[in-house]
């Protein structure tokens, strides 16, 4: 899942990209709101975090543009106000979900997951596929009942995979997914997170290659 955290107080914007990298997403973090929209314009993000209160330009209004670029983008506002009405008028501006500050981080990281699932074609939100079960919530890889230990890239790269319910997924789609706004194009870092995944779910492989499409899930 590749998100994007527009919050101008710094420390709480890292804190907030470290814990969701640690969720196994692709995070790219922004202080302000021009910043926001030139990330959002040009990048493919399932979920935006974004501070209602942002300097340059206010998180309202990236939050207007990203709703009227018609993509799949979805939007979570933060704000420091509590008030029912300011919780309304950020919705009516057509973000997805709201939440006040201070919040609870496992609270963030659940509505993040479950706006993911919105942003693309509805899946459940535990896949099985070739006797795979991954837990994007838990956290948790069983290969035929049996427990397979991922790093965070493996992890996600898997759930890529796995969303695709058995299409082709290109080695560019999976870097975007995978990885930040930071990671070299031209790396090889792909292949060499699918090699290190098909090890660690073992055999027959799972994790098939279709040559000049990408990777998929048998």
């Amino acid at each position: 899942m590749r998100v994007l955290v527009a919050e101008d107080e710094q420390l709480l914007a890292d804190a907030i990209a470290t814990g969701l990298r640690r969720e196994a997403m692709a995070v790219d973090v922004v202080y302000d709101g021009e910043s926001a929209w030139e990330r959002a314009s040009v990048n493919d993000y399932d979920v935006v975090v974004l501070d209602r209160d942002l300097p340059a330009l206010s998180g309202d209004e990236v939050c207007r543009l990203v709703v009227s670029s018609g993509c799949a983008t979805r939007v979570i506002m933060l704000t420091a106000a509590a008030d029912v009405t300011d919780r309304v008028a950020g919705l009516s501006l057509g973000a997805d979900d709201y939440l006040g500050k201070p919040f609870s981080f496992v609270e963030l990281v659940a509505r993040v997951r479950a706006l993911g699932r919105r942003a693309v074609v509805p899946v459940p939100p535990v896949l099985e596929r070739a006797g795979l079960r991954l837990d994007p919530a838990r956290r948790e890889v069983t290969r035929d009942g049996a427990p397979v230990t991922l790093s965070p890239k493996e992890f996600a790269v898997l759930e890529v995979l796995m969303r695709a319910d058995g299409t082709a997924v290109t080695a560019e789609r999976l870097l975007e997914k995978a990885w930040d706004e930071n990671a070299d194009p031209f790396t090889n870092v792909v292949r060499v997170t699918v090699m290190t995944l098909r090890k660690r779910l073992g055999d027959p492989p799972v994790v098939l290659t279709v040559p000049g499409a990408g990777y998929r899930i048998a």
